[in-house]
C-alpha cells in the first residue's frame, strides 16, 4: 500500500466560484462558456513545493429548473512528483523536480433548482450531482485515474445589497491500484457584496474531512472580487490561503465568462 494524504488544490475553490458566477450572470435559459488559469503552490507536509497550472473549460447549459456541466481542463504539475491532481500525495517524494502535463479529470455535473422565492431578497436551494472521471493520466502522475462521485446543497440567501452563500456535500472517493481513499463530506460558507451594478466582492471558506486517518483535514480561505463587463462577459479573479496541510500555501486565479 502506498502512503497517502490528502490535499486540496484550488478545483473546490474553483468550482464554488463558477457556480456562483453562473447564479450571477445565468437566470435565463440558454448557453455559457468559462475558462481561466488557477495556479497553486504548497508543501502538501513535504519539504519541496509542488505547483501546479489548472486551465478548465466549463460548459454550461440552463433550462427551466436545471443547469448542466462540463469541464474539461488542462493540467500541468511542478515538484518532487508525489502530488497528482486533486492534490493526493502518493509514495515518497524524489530528490529531482520533475514537469509533467496533459488532460486533467473531466468533471460532469447537473443542478436542480429546488427552490426559488421570488422578490427583491430571494432564497434559493439547489441540488448538485458531479462525476470527476479518471481521464487524467495515471502513469504520468496527473491523477489517481480513477472516478469519483459527489451530491451537495447549495443555499443563497439575498438581503440588500448582500448575498449569503453555503455548501453541504458528500463525496465518494473511487479507489485506484495502490490507493485507498475514504469517502468525505465537504462544505462551504461565505458571503458576496455587491459593491456597484456591475462589481461584487467575497470570502468563501472551504472545508473537508481527511480521506485517510493520517491525512489533514481541508482548511482554506478564498477572496475574490467580480465584475459583469456587459450583457454578455463577466470576469472574476481571486486569491487562496491554505491553513493546513490538506490545502496549497496559496492560490490565485481568473476566469472570464461568455453568456450566449
Amino acid at each position: 500500500m502506498k502512503k497517502i494524504t490528502q490535499s486540496a488544490p484550488l478545483a473546490s475553490a474553483l468550482a464554488t466560484l463558477i457556480m456562483v458566477s453562473f447564479q450571477a450572470v445565468a437566470g435565463d435559459s440558454g448557453f455559457s462558456l468559462t475558462t481561466g488559469v488557477d495556479y497553486s503552490s504548497g508543501k502538501y507536509g513535504g519539504t519541496q513545493s509542488t505547483d501546479i497550472l489548472y486551465i478548465p473549460l466549463t460548459g454550461s447549459y440552463e433550462t427551466g429548473r436545471w443547469v448542466y456541466k462540463l469541464t474539461v481542463p488542462y493540467v500541468r504539475i511542478t515538484g518532487p512528483g508525489n502530488v497528482v491532481q486533486g492534490g493526493i500525495v502518493v509514495g515518497t517524494a524524489k530528490a529531482t523536480r520533475t514537469a509533467k502535463a496533459g488532460l486533467g479529470d473531466v468533471v460532469a455535473g447537473a443542478t436542480y433548482n429546488l427552490y426559488r422565492e421570488t422578490g427583491s431578497n430571494p432564497f434559493l436551494v439547489d441540488l448538485t450531482g458531479k462525476v470527476k472521471f479518471g481521464t487524467a493520466d495515471e502513469k504520468k502522475g496527473l491523477g489517481t485515474g480513477a472516478n469519483d462521485y459527489s451530491a451537495q446543497v447549495d443555499m443563497y440567501k439575498t438581503a440588500g445589497m448582500f448575498t449569503a452563500l453555503g455548501t453541504v456535500g458528500y463525496k465518494v472517493m473511487g479507489d485506484a491500484p495502490g490507493l485507498k481513499l475514504d469517502n468525505v463530506f465537504f462544505g462551504s460558507v461565505g458571503g458576496v457584496y455587491k459593491i456597484t451594478q456591475q462589481t461584487s466582492g467575497g470570502l468563501i471558506l472551504d472545508l473537508r474531512q481527511k480521506v485517510t486517518p493520517t491525512g489533514a483535514a481541508q482548511r482554506e480561505v478564498t477572496a475574490f472580487v467580480s465584475h459583469k463587463l456587459n450583457q454578455d462577459w463577466k470576469a472574476q479573479g481571486y486569491w487562496v490561503d491554505g491553513f493546513s496541510h490538506a490545502s496549497p500555501d496559496w492560490g490565485a486565479g481568473a476566469m472570464l465568462t461568455r453568456v450566449f
